[in-house]
């Protein structure tokens, strides 16, 4: 148990991190670090966080301080954290992102008392009152980098994944970014352009209301995520994403091709090989 944990960015990620940290007795106490007061005191307001403190003072206050904000940010804040923690102090974050993350401390003093995670899990909803429990359950986490992290912080961060019911996956960060373009971001900028398609092509907001059924609003659920957050890790993960993307072009032009050439074997193979994905989920 930890006495005392900072998060910093009391949204989504970090509001449902809180919650699961107190059910299952894992912090005394939680204190919230946010550049808006509105968030804080809905953060305070929903008893994720116990209380608020400037930056500094929270995370001199702190055992864990876990930073979840916008991966451009994170970049400078863990830098900052880094400045002012002592050796009995951790330092985790929640980003997307860990390349350029991870290579801005890799020279840090104090890199040892980082340990690079991204739980994988997120809904398209954001801020404090998005966050919920269980969150995390039957879920994964990425740990990248792990030889970088003291055995001590690493070993904590580990047991605290594992306790609130993840199962845990180590690669670089490079390996990392890689593979989340490949099932994490590609999802979501297929959703954002889908959402530009129908509301391109279907000027009756009436009709996309009354007539968009579950495959469609499943489908489409990402493009109401957050775009300061998704921007900076498309910025990020560019060279990735653009290759994923590029691959997902192709793949679509070949649908295209085969309703153009009324060819409906062709389109009926694809459709086949897309099935196997299923196998794979489940």
């Amino acid at each position: 148990m930890f006495k005392t944990v900072t998060i910093v960015g009391v949204g989504l990620i970090s509001g449902s991190f809180a919650l699961a940290l107190k059910q299952h007795g894992l912090a005394e106490r939680v204190i919230g670090v946010s550049r808006t007061e509105k968030s804080a005191k809905k953060a305070l307001e929903l008893g994720l966080i116990d209380e608020v403190m400037p930056l500094d003072a929270a995370v001199k206050a702190a055992d864990l301080i876990y930073v979840a904000i916008p991966v451009d940010a994170s970049i400078s804040m863990l830098q900052q954290i880094l400045d002012n923690v002592q050796q009995h102090q951790i330092v985790t974050d929640a980003g997307s992102t860990k390349s350029q993350i991870c290579a801005a401390v890799d020279n840090h003093p104090m890199r040892a008392r980082f340990v690079a995670a991204h739980p994988m899990w997120g809904t398209e909803y954001s801020g404090p009152e998005a966050a919920v429990k269980n969150a995390f359950t039957g879920k994964a986490c990425v740990i990248c980098d792990a030889e970088k992290s003291a055995p001590d912080a690493l070993k904590a961060i580990e047991e605290i994944y594992q306790t609130i019911g993840m199962h845990l996956l180590f690669m670089s960060a490079v390996d990392h970014d890689m593979h989340a373009a490949y099932v994490s971001h590609i999802s979501h900028i297929t959703s954002f352009a889908l959402a530009n398609t129908v509301l391109e092509k279907e000027k009756e907001e009436n009709a996309i209301f009354e007539l968009a059924a579950g495959g469609f609003e499943s489908t489409v659920r990402l493009a109401k995520s957050n775009p300061d957050m998704w921007l900076p890790i498309f910025k990020q993960n560019r060279d990735n994403v653009l290759d994923v993307l590029n691959e997902h072009i192709s793949q679509l032009r070949k649908f295209k091709a085969a309703l153009e050439k009324e060819n409906y074997d062709f389109l009926q193979e694809l459709m086949q090989q897309a099935n196997r994905i299923g196998k794979i989920l489940e």
